[in-house]
């Protein structure tokens, strides 16, 4: 999921599926970038990368497990 939009931090978004307990949190913060799936749980849209930097790192801080891991344009993981 790459993220041509220049001045972006965030350039990829994971959900880690063996933490995530479907809390909707995520889906709750920025449904344009989240959904729940048939299994309970979160996925990310093809849109995500559409919604601001702030919203979607307040969308992984909302989440009651960590499941959501954001990433820079080299890889690296963001850490908030």
């Amino acid at each position: 999921m790459a993220n041509e939009k220049s001045g972006r931090k965030i350039h990829k978004i994971k959900i880690l599926r063996d933490v995530c307990i479907g809390a909707g949190t995520c889906l709750i913060v920025a449904p344009e970038a989240f959904d729940i799936d048939d299994e309970g749980i979160a996925t990310v849209k093809a849109e995500a990368l559409n919604v601001d930097d702030n919203t979607l790192m307040m969308a992984a801080q909302s989440c009651p497990t960590a499941a959501i891991v954001l990433f820079d344009e080299d890889g690296n993981e963001i850490q908030w």
